[in-house]
């Protein structure tokens, strides 16, 4: 029997899209899955490619610059919307989905690219332009074959459950495209408000992105003495990501963030001032000269990581069974006789498990070829280098899958280091140390960071498809050529910025992430320590947490990322709570809610756009910005009422709403 359809909520998405589904109830997408849509045309992957080629140079840029790549998936969204109005393209939306999903590549094989492959130019190591481009290769394969055994349960079986931040807002992009009308204006006003007031911080310096409380004589001596500060991003889009996820994640996230800054840096400062010599490797600083920031970057965050990795062994616990289904399936399918996928809706289809193993099974191989050959010219090296890349990037799949569903962000510099600690424990251990040891430990660390920051994209991909109505397999072919166009540019961009810039403290690229991994990666390739103490207290910090109830890895994920990213995050929560429970109406509320979540969506979207544009006029050196007006106190008291107002107007716009739309 076909599922009856749903009312569509403002004409697009239905209304059961956001919430858990009742006994009995289907999800029938935008695109009826009995009926057959233009998807994968020349059209769409001509301009997919496109896409992928053009934000994989910009990110990549951006990244190495100030260390944040930004998310393509929304500005290419936007994008593709754009093209086919101007075209007149009629039954675009699935077309809109492919162009987005293989442009999308850009974003997260450069998130894997820039966090490592730099750290080799900063410790003054040879490298080629193959190793860049078959690391990131390999790792964007596997972390899609990782993944789709997967989908079902993230996408579908856990439908209602995770927010999925990011994949809301491109989803309500592109149904707004589609639909048009009211939803599309309510859409494009907010994402002018939202694009337009980043884009004044980012660019202009009219005001400060990070309000902090130093900005009174209070605050700062709090600081000073006591190690106490509050800090806030007052970015439209972070406050958006913040409502689309809900209260129940921004809570926990922000309670993460809270003891890491309110209860472990204060703990940490107080033990300091009897320390008279500095802790830990690579650290020069005495605690009690420390600020709250370097004392949570240097010890704190190490706890975060700790309990990021054990949230993950826990997850992968608790997904044994799906991880059990997917080997059956797999072995049904290769030693039972051939499955036919054809009388499957389109909607449920994902490519064939026999090409998903066999496809693990062949990059396997190629990166095994790849380290004897490219990297470590030694058998058992490449062989450990080998089960180090399968190892954690299939264990930590769903960790990243997950982050990127509870709270749009993926802690792949987190988990990226703990494999390059863990690596460089196993590779000292086999005989491999210097030069080229660090090397080996990079390489293998890039192609686990891009593994990991693809599977967590790749979610947000399938879940839109989900969401709309497209067909998976479709999308989970068309991502490798996506993968492939991504990771020669990037490889290509890193090579002439180097050449042209260079990387490190002194360059104009700065590259902070990779210069945090060669400065953890050189004194383990020397037998120095890393902080295991911090990682076992947050893994057994997570542990705690599991038997209270409380979910680890959103706590984890509090402690490990800056405060000022989670403050706002809990913003947004509250005022998604305050706009959807004003009224004993419950329609009432359910339209404020999707209203809020248009505007939410508006904001993330022109932040996204507007942060592009800034990425270009950086990059051709056009610098508007007062820098000694924007670190000012004043341009953070102008900065925390230019929030309020931005706040003000979500909740007011949110309550206009009425029931009948």
């Amino acid at each position: 029997m076909s599922a009856e359809p749903v009312p569509k909520t403002n004409g697009g998405l239905p209304s059961n899209a956001y919430t858990e589904l009742k006994p009995g109830e289907e999800y029938v997408p935008v695109m009826f899955p009995t009926k057959t849509f233009p998807e994968v045309t020349l059209w769409s992957v001509c301009w997919g490619l496109i896409m992928s080629a053009i934000f994989s140079a910009a990110a990549a840029y951006l990244g190495l610059k100030i260390g944040q790549v930004f998310e393509a998936a929304i500005p290419i969204a936007i994008i593709a919307v754009g093209l086919s109005t101007v075209f007149k393209r009629k039954n675009a939306l699935g077309e809109n989905v492919i162009i987005q999903s293989i442009g999308a590549s850009s974003g997260v094989i450069v998130a894997g690219a820039v966090f490592t492959i730099p750290a080799l130019y900063i410790l003054n190591l040879h490298v080629q332009f193959f190793q860049v481009f078959l690391a990131s290769l390999f790792g964007g394969f596997l972390g899609i074959l990782f993944l789709i055994p997967f989908r079902k349960y993230f996408v579908s079986e856990m439908h209602g459950k995770f927010p999925f931040p990011e994949a809301t807002a491109t989803t309500e992009v592109l149904v707004a495209g589609e639909k048009g009308g009211g939803q599309a204006l309510v859409l494009v006003i907010s994402g002018l408000i939202g694009g337009l007031y980043d884009f004044i911080i980012q660019t202009f310096g009219w005001w400060s992105e990070v309000f902090t409380t130093r900005v009174i004589t209070a605050g700062q001596k709090l600081a000073d003495n006591y190690k106490l500060v509050f800090r806030m991003n007052v970015g439209a889009a972070v406050m958006g990501l913040g409502y689309i996820t809900g209260l129940k994640y921004t809570a926990i996230i922000a309670a993460g963030s809270f003891v890491s800054w309110y209860v472990m840096i204060p703990v940490v400062s107080y033990i300091g001032q009897a320390i008279t010599q500095p802790l830990g490797v690579n650290v020069t600083l005495l605690i009690k000269d420390m600020s709250p920031e370097q004392i949570f970057s240097t010890y704190v965050r190490h706890i975060g990581i700790g309990g990021i990795a054990m949230a993950g062994i826990i997850g992968i616990v608790r997904s044994s069974k799906i991880i059990v289904s997917a080997f059956s399936l797999a072995v049904k399918e290769i030693f039972g006789g051939k499955t036919n996928h054809s009388d499957r809706v389109r909607t449920q289809r994902d490519l064939p498990m026999i090409i998903i193993v066999c496809g693990i099974l062949l990059t396997a191989a190629l990166v095994f070829i790849f380290f004897l050959f490219g990297v470590v010219g030694n058998l058992t090296h490449a062989i450990v280098g080998l089960l180090i890349v399968l190892i954690i990037s299939f264990l930590f799949t769903t960790v990243a899958a997950n982050a990127i569903a509870i709270v749009g962000t993926n802690p792949v510099s987190g988990m990226t280091l703990m494999t390059l600690i863990l690596s460089s424990i196993v590779l000292v251990s086999v005989g491999l140390t210097g030069e080229a040891g660090m090397a080996s430990a990079l390489i293998i660390g890039g192609v686990v960071c891009t593994a990991l920051s693809m599977a967590g994209g790749f979610i947000t991909d399938l879940k839109i498809g989900y969401w709309l109505g497209t067909s998976p397999y479709k999308q989970e072919t068309w991502k490798f050529l996506g993968t492939v166009v991504a990771s020669a540019t990037v490889g290509w961009v890193i090579l002439v910025l180097n050449q042209t810039y260079g990387f490190g403290p002194n360059s104009s690229l700065v590259a902070p992430q990779a210069n945090a991994m060669a400065a953890v990666i050189k004194p383990l390739m020397s037998n120095q320590p890393a902080p295991w103490m911090l990682y076992v207290a947050g893994a057994f910090m997570s542990l705690i947490l599991t038997i209270l109830g409380v979910p680890a890895l959103a706590f984890a994920l509090g402690m490990y990322i800056p405060l000022e990213l989670n403050t706002p995050l809990l913003v947004g929560g509250l005022i998604s709570h305050f706009v959807s429970t004003r009224s004993k109406n419950e329609s009432l509320n359910n339209a404020r809610r999707e209203r809020g979540t248009l505007i939410a969506s508006g904001f993330i979207a022109g932040g996204a756009l507007m942060g592009v544009i800034s990425a270009i006029m950086r990059y051709k050196n056009i610098n508007l910005v007062n820098t000694e007006w924007f670190e000012s106190n004043s341009a953070e008291l102008v900065a925390i009422m230019m929030f309020a107002l931005i706040c003000a107007y979500m909740i007011w716009d949110s309550l206009r709403a009425k029931a009948e739309e």
